[in-house]
This record gives structure tokens, C-alpha cells and sequence, in this order.
């Protein structure tokens, strides 16, 4: 039987939570509750659509970096995740 990954802190939207450590920025946003990420321009809710990056609907902010695919974007300890939820 294999031991528990460790557990790593990240804030969301100024919130701290744990998560495992290989845990991607989008599962964190999956367990903090939050069911989207961010608005389109017409203000309907977007969130993570295909998990490879090439729908571009999971934009976060990320340590004060903007338009960060959350669904390829492993979390480290410390991260700052800013939604649009």
C-alpha cells in the first residue's frame, strides 16, 4: 500500500486550501467548490472543457500572471490562483 501524496497550500481567490502536491490548478478549483473560472463576454460561466489546453476556457490568474491555462498548471505550495467566479 502506497503512502498519501503530501498536501501543498495554495490560496484561491484569497482563500487558503490544501491539495495534493501533482494536484493541476483546475482540480484545486474543483475541490475549493468553485464550478467555473471565469466569464465569457456575455457573462456566461466557463470553466475547464477539454483538460489539455487547447479550449483555453480555464484562464485563472496565477501569481499575478494573467490568462494561465489552469488545467496545465500543476500547483506549488504558496500559489496564488485569482478567478473570475
Amino acid at each position: 500500500m502506497s503512502s498519501p501524496l503530501p498536501e501543498l497550500q495554495v490560496f484561491i481567490n484569497g482563500r487558503a486550501l490544501q491539495v495534493p502536491a501533482n494536484c493541476n490548478v483546475a482540480a484545486a478549483l474543483q475541490r475549493a467548490g468553485l464550478s467555473h473560472s471565469r466569464r465569457s463576454e456575455t457573462g456566461q460561466p466557463r470553466a475547464a472543457f477539454c483538460g489539455m489546453g487547447q479550449c483555453q476556457e480555464c484562464r485563472v490568474c496565477i501569481d499575478g500572471q494573467e490568462h494561465r491555462l489552469a488545467c496545465m498548471t500543476v500547483v506549488v505550495d504558496g500559489m496564488r490562483i485569482e478567478t473570475q467566479a
